[in-house]
């Protein structure tokens, strides 16, 4: 995901090329696994009533409709297309706000996990209607599209082409979302790794607790690195220390890095979650086996086999970061 996926004009159609593929391998995947764990939550009431699992809904389907958008929109570019003023702002707000969606709904997971570790008194009081927070983020990520296309002509070149100069528009406003979603991410992750000290659930001893803050890291510096970058690569070619082809190789190779672990994060994300991997099991146990088999040591590190904890054992994380076991403890 990047909100500033604009390189310029770089003439290369490879370059466009590898765009389409990257973001029609990643919507394949998206669109598989989003049938997996989605429909689970869905199906399942304790899932679907938890703010948890329906941001990770949420991500995985705004994620999929911006690759999905991606690929469109980089073929027609590769084709040479001409598609009139409607459709072409109707992608580009379509991907301005997917994209935003998934940076808005990565926040709100983060403050999520705030509120239930460190807040835990008014969890339910602010997380009560988990839905409707999925649809003010929809909301919140439409504002920057509806500003940047007051006029539809606004949106499509002098040459009637829809290019990816229609995504470099806003960047400011842009960077400015980045930038207050990425402060508000961190503050989440640092209040809770202080609050994890203070409970005694965040040492050295506890592997589990670490692997589980570095993937929850990962995931967030894998859709927030790709928009600095781009950023980064464009003040350089703007103030002349970058070549404008080695500008546009560089962003390519960004972009495409960064769009297959995109899609993998809330993949990996999603299916560490106990509960809803113990729910894909039952609704698909024909892929349970291999999933276990990729995730063993995201949850369990070197324990042998995947088996669902006894209710007794362990509390719903509805209300906490922490799924407990016997003598270990998990963030």
């Amino acid at each position: 995901m990047s909100l500033l996926n604009g390189t310029g004009d770089t003439g290369v159609k490879d370059y466009t090329l590898v765009r389409v593929c990257a973001s029609t391998i990643s919507f394949i995947t998206l669109a598989f696994f989003n049938i997996l764990i989605n429909w689970t939550i869905v199906r399942d009431a304790r899932l679907r009533c938890h703010a948890r699992f329906v941001l990770v809904f949420h991500l995985l389907v705004s994620a999929l409709v911006y690759f999905g958008f991606c690929s469109v929109f980089y073929l027609q570019i590769y084709l040479d297309a001409k598609p009139g003023a409607s459709i072409c702002v109707a992608m580009v707000t379509v991907l301005i706000t997917s994209a935003s969606n998934i940076l808005l709904t990565i926040t709100a997971m983060a403050l999520d996990r705030y509120f239930a570790v460190c807040q835990a008194m008014r969890y339910d009081s602010v997380w009560h209607w988990p839905w409707l927070v999925g649809l003010l983020t929809w909301g919140i990520a439409l504002i920057i599209p509806l500003t940047l296309f007051p006029k539809t002509d606004a949106a499509i070149s002098p040459n009637g082409k829809c290019g990816q100069e229609q995504l470099k528009k806003g960047s400011i406003n842009k960077i400015l979302l980045i930038s207050v979603c990425t402060v508000l991410i961190l503050y989440s992750y640092v209040r809770i790794l202080f609050e994890g000290r203070r409970l005694g659930v965040m040492n050295r001893r506890n592997s589990v607790a670490c692997k589980t803050i570095a993937m929850h890291g990962t995931q967030l510096a894998v859709y927030i690195i790709p928009n600095f970058v781009n950023f980064v690569l464009t003040i350089l070619e703007g103030k002349g220390l970058l070549q404008p082809g080695t500008k546009d190789l560089s962003a390519v190779v960004n972009f495409a890095f960064f769009s297959l672990a995109q899609c993998f994060a809330p993949i990996v994300y999603g299916l560490r979650k106990e509960e809803l991997l113990e729910q894909v099991h039952r609704h698909f146990p024909c892929f349970s086996r291999h999933l276990k088999a990729v995730l063993q040591w995201t949850v369990r590190g070197r324990t042998p086999g995947l088996h669902p904890l006894p209710s007794r054992e362990r509390t719903f994380t509805s209300q906490t970061l922490m799924s407990l076991e016997l003598h270990r403890t998990s963030v």
